[in-house]
């Protein structure tokens, strides 16, 4: 019998490559991969490199700070303003009358901000934070859908040293409250509600149940988004456009300490209470400036649209501040991408001329379940460059997006970080980079990564590992708030207090492409082979007659844990004992039998967050006969209890 504790078994192969188009190569930022060993031979000069490229205040005396690791302290004494720096710095170098956002409502209502219109916003609302006794140091909070408040609201919070703490605007009452009581925070920015999917959702009430779980709550200002009335508490609450009113149009930026922290952002542990993770202002600025530069190899001219929600990580790094402090102009898009029609997302790609699209998996494979004459409606030619981000795109999703997106034209990043990294970490350098359809392919320059075993030895090519971050990097998250010792021991106790442990699984192939396999969780343990279930959602995806499909684990008498795939079908195809065996023939094929699933559960639609996350912990529940729990925070709640009852339906057909 294998040894579990080793590696992870890996068994996908893909042959297919595509060179940087020539015509790419030739004017993109990085075309030479020497950036890569210079990276390596003085990292902290190359850091340095891309950090004077940013305003300082005052200069750093020294890069980097690993006497205590694993708290890195980065350009310390560095004085800075992420304001400053996405906003002051490009009026002054003459692009105040450039357009910062193109944004655009559901209903089909638009708004225009140029650099100089969005400082003056910006300027205003800090100026109102401070009206309402916000001060360096303090924790604001944010629970608001993808209006452009949102991006002015964080910026006017680092104008002033303010830390902003953002709730996903889908997220409950009460995590909303939990997240606000652990950050003492004492203000919450809302709105009244907005579009989504054709449906008005009313956000006010669910702010104001947020806050009564509050322990010190002090003043809630209230975005106007819907035509109705809202009700305010008198003495608390606030309008937006009431608050900022007669607000000077500058104020003063903050010299921020390069280690003082910019942001906090809650993400869920698998066990326990949502970890706090804390990013600081110098170092952070640095990665997501560097990456948006060279990954999405960015040019004045650029209109570059990321699909994302502000309200997760992709949306702080690569909307806001990686995007702004390059200067770039960018589309924002308020609802549903596939409403009120199937074209939705790319009517918007075709009228703004989008040059560079990020967009995740989820949603590829969403618009390839809809099929390839939904683009073909659009002049989809001003796209010259196409990122995916979120979770490892499987080989035919990334082949249909190159095709029916990219027009065989547009190289594609694919690119894999976290939260906790705050900038991409492994990813093509689109001039460079060979690509391989499924793979994030290479560290960007100055990352050292590596896939390690149990001992923390490197495991050979082919082979299954832990992915591990052996060098700090700038982006860095530098702790949990108010918890070091949990920021310890989950990312840094599994070899040394020098190595990154990143959670997820991964692999590299000869060439030394990293292939990523999914969060450890999310290997399963089925007779002593670990297989990883994005390898088998991978293969079930690449049959013709599967649109999407999500693979968990669920306990089994004989073999410890048996893979259950749930999948959704191309339209035309047909549910039935033959597609069942077909497709388990198929995963024979690609993986071998160990891996065939003991069912496969045909759904219409599976568990997803409105940002795309298919949440697999519910489809564990539903193999496992537990209580799904609390459904509101996906995109259609509903779902769980239909694949409930196809699950338990399909099981009684097999017993």
């Amino acid at each position: 019998m294998p040894d579990s504790s080793a590696t992870i078994e890996a068994h996908l192969k893909e042959a297919r490559t595509f060179e940087p188009p020539e015509a790419f190569r030739q004017q993109a930022n990085v075309s030479d991969e020497g950036v890569y060993e210079r990276a390596r031979k003085d990292p902290e000069g190359y850091w340095a490199w891309w950090a004077e490229q940013l305003e300082w205040s005052k200069k750093w005396e020294r890069v980097l700070d690993w006497t205590d690791p694993p708290f890195a302290k980065w350009f310390v004494g560095g004085k800075i303003n992420a304001s400053v720096n996405c906003l002051d710095r490009h009026i002054r170098e003459g692009r105040g009358d450039k357009v910062a956002f193109h944004w655009e409502g559901e209903p089909g209502d638009t708004r225009t901000l140029t650099y100089s219109e969005l400082k003056r916003e910006v300027c205003r609302f800090a100026a109102g934070l401070k009206g309402l006794g916000v001060k360096k140091g303090d924790r604001v909070t944010m629970y608001l859908p993808m209006v452009l408040e949102l991006p002015i609201a964080m910026l006017a919070c680092a104008r002033i040293g303010a830390a902003h703490n953002v709730v996903f605007g889908g997220f409950s009452p009460k995590s909303v409250g939990e997240r606000m009581n652990d950050c003492e925070s004492r203000v919450l920015v809302t709105c009244d509600g907005y579009y989504r999917g054709g449906k008005t959702i009313e956000q006010k009430g669910r702010a104001d149940e947020a806050a009564a779980a509050v322990d010190a709550f002090d003043k809630m200002v209230v975005v106007k988004r819907l035509d109705g009335e809202a009700k305010l508490q008198e003495g608390r609450d606030v309008w937006w456009h009431d608050l900022v009113e007669g607000k000077p149009d500058d104020i003063e930026a903050e010299a921020m300490d390069a280690e003082d922290m910019l942001f906090l952002m809650y993400t869920s542990g698998t066990t326990g209470k949502p970890k706090g993770i804390v990013h600081t202002t110098g170092g952070y600025l640095t990665g997501t400036f560097a990456t948006t530069r060279w990954v999405f190899d960015t040019k004045e001219e650029d209109v570059y649209w990321c699909m994302a929600d502000i309200g997760w990580i992709t949306g702080h790094s690569y909307i806001v501040y990686g995007p702004l402090t390059n200067g770039l102009t960018q589309v924002m898009y308020e609802g549903a991408p596939m409403y009120p029609d199937k074209d939705r997302a790319w009517a918007i790609a075709e009228r703004y001329k989008v040059n560079v699209l990020y967009t995740a998996p989820t949603a590829i494979r969403g618009f390839m379940k809809f099929g390839g004459e939904h683009p073909e409606k659009h002049d989809l030619s001003s796209l010259r460059l196409l990122g995916t981000v979120g979770e490892p795109i499987n080989p035919e999703a990334w082949m249909w997006y190159h095709e029916k997106i990219g027009g065989t034209n547009c190289p594609i990043v694919d690119t894999w970080w976290q939260t906790e990294t705050g900038m991409h970490m492994i990813t093509p350098l689109p001039g460079v980079t060979t690509t391989v359809p499924g793979s994030a392919t290479k560290p960007f320059p100055g990352i050292d990564a590596a896939i390690l075993d149990e001992n923390g030895d490197e495991v050979g090519a082919g082979k299954g590992g832990f992915l591990a971050i052996r060098k700090p990097w700038p982006s860095m998250l530098r702790t949990l708030w108010g918890e070091d010792e949990r920021f310890i021991e989950t990312y840094w106790s599994k070899w040394d207090k020098k190595t990154y442990f990143a959670g997820d699984g991964a692999r590299k192939d000869k060439k030394g492409n990293f292939w990523i396999l999914g969060r450890i969780d999310d290997v399963l343990n089925v007779s002593g082979h670990r297989l990883s279930t994005m390898e088998i959602e991978s293969a079930l995806v690449g049959h013709g007659s599967v649109a999407e499909a999500a693979v968990v684990g669920a306990s089994d008498p004989d073999k410890g844990q048996a893979p259950v795939a749930f999948v959704i079908l191309e339209s035309g195809s047909k549910d039935g004992a033959d597609l069942r065996k077909t497709l388990n023939q198929h995963i024979t094929e690609e993986i071998g039998p160990i891996a065939k699933p003991r069912e496969i559960v045909v759904v219409p639609d599976l568990p997803k967050t409105r940002s795309g996350k298919i949440m697999r912990r519910l489809l564990v529940d539903i193999c496992e006969g537990r209580d799904l729990g609390d459904t509101t925070t996906l995109a259609d709640p509903d779902v769980p209890k239909e694949i409930k009852d196809l699950y338990e339906e399909r099981a009684a057909k097999t017993a």
